[in-house]
């Protein structure tokens, strides 16, 4: 008979998990259904989308660069005060977005729709590492989808609204609604209070012995070699993400008519609806997997399969069919990285700062994005083949990385995790308050 006095009850990892999927899918049309706003904020103010999508530039850097500090108070304070305070400002940018009128506001609003998404990004996939010690790939996994089904839901609605009411009427009642069901449901997200029991068939995942504090994590090599190979996967992807539409186009594929499965449609136009599904569906897959198989056999799967899709562009990526095909095997792929690297950053430096650890982790997906630009630039005097080419070589080093230096790395580290846990054991009272610097 389980005592709840001292332990987790079965349903409570999984109602937590499902509160953090709320959350995020609430945050995605900050990231998502952007595109759907641009062309009517053009209409409207004529300030030209170049200036319209630097908004939404700022509010990447400002998602990403900021969610360390927003996990900081989330492993010092709790989720709940954090995801609070990130409902309100997700509410306030989309409200202040409805009565911009210059790019001033505009760009304030982006900063609020920032910090709004970092906080509840980073709360709630740190919170799902903690209530999952044995399952972090697919819970993991299972929260980063959550981003992408919001903006999947309410991509029509939000786009009849602009048609018939206006962008600013969309912009004002979404931005209230989401930033509302948010701070419901942040009442509701907790820690855990107890150790989470082992599952009956234990997953043989190695794991820190250790919680290591932010401070000690950026001290260590393992960190910095993930924080290197999501840089270079992430910059792959983002490139594909933002720029599938120009390549579509200097490929010469993007209005030509495909038919895949009974399905017909032009083939940039199913490229860009398949890859979000499978997008979507390879985070809790991936996660999954990675659970029963080990983190960086999985990466190496999944950047290896990478490389494989993008070498297939190089040399048929003017085929329509080929290029849907090979677009959203990639972005099946892709997305993994989301639950893969949070999920390798808990196991290896433990639960209790999970949240931060993670969230120092997340600003590779910054670094990444800044390096998108220079795949235009490249493209504009090579071609895009020559900056496939440059993301095969990418991927296919962050798979080989994956397995010869990551994995031997960690397994060493851990190793050391469980000595220093001894001595940490052995040592007096005072003395056990962190592991040593």
């Amino acid at each position: 008979m389980e005592n709840n006095a001292t332990t987790t009850r079965a349903w409570e990892p999984w109602f937590q998990l499902a509160c953090g999927i709320i959350c995020m899918a609430m945050i995605a049309n900050l990231q998502y259904g952007w595109t759907l706003f641009v062309d009517p904020i053009d209409q409207a103010h004529g300030w030209g989308r170049a200036a319209i999508q630097t908004a939404f530039t700022i509010f990447v850097l400002t998602e990403t660069w900021l969610v360390p500090v927003e996990a900081w108070f989330v492993d010092r304070y709790g989720p709940r005060i954090v995801l609070s305070f990130g409902a309100v400002m997700i509410a306030l940018s989309w409200v202040i977005n409805s009565y911009a009128t210059s790019l001033f506001m505009l760009y304030a609003g982006a900063i609020f729709g920032g910090i709004g998404a970092g906080s509840v990004y980073g709360t709630c996939v740190g919170n799902a590492l903690k209530w999952f010690p044995y399952r972090r790939g697919l819970a993991a996994g299972a929260t980063a989808a959550g981003f992408g089904a919001g903006a999947a839901l309410t991509v029509v609605p939000i786009a009849h609204i602009i048609a018939s009411s206006g962008y600013q009427t969309a912009f004002f009642w979404f931005g209230i609604g989401q930033g509302l069901i948010v701070l419901v449901v942040a009442q509701f997200l907790y820690p855990p209070k107890f150790k989470i029991a082992a599952p009956k068939k234990a997953l043989s995942i190695p794991q820190s012995k250790v919680d290591y504090q932010p401070s000690q994590t950026v001290t260590k090599p393992v960190f910095w070699l993930l924080y290197l190979m999501f840089v270079m996967v992430a910059s792959g992807g983002l490139m594909a993400a933002a720029q599938i539409g120009p390549i579509a186009h200097d490929l010469g594929v993007a209005t030509t008519e495909v038919s895949i499965l009974g399905i017909s449609a032009a083939a940039l136009t199913l490229a860009i609806s398949l890859d979000r599904i499978f997008d979507g569906f390879g985070r809790p897959i991936f996660g999954y997997v990675s659970d029963r198989i080990g983190r960086e056999n999985t990466m190496f799967i999944a950047f290896g399969t990478a490389a494989c899709m993008l070498l297939i562009m190089v040399f048929h990526g003017s085929n329509p069919y080929v290029f849907v095909i090979a677009t959203a095997c990639f972005f099946g792929v892709f997305g993994e990285i989301y639950s893969l690297f949070p999920a390798t950053c808990g196991d290896t430096f433990g639960s209790k700062f999970a949240t931060t650890n993670a969230g120092m982790l997340y600003t590779a997906k910054g670094t990444a994005a800044l390096l998108v630009p220079f795949a235009s630039i490249l493209a504009s005097f090579y071609g895009w083949y020559a900056v496939f080419a440059i993301a095969v070589g990418l991927n296919a080093t962050a798979a080989l990385l994956a397995l010869f230096v990551l994995k031997p790395l960690r397994t060493r580290f851990i190793a050391a995790s469980a000595v220093e846990a001894q001595g940490l054991a052995a040592a007096p009272v005072g003395a056990q308050q962190s592991p040593a610097h």
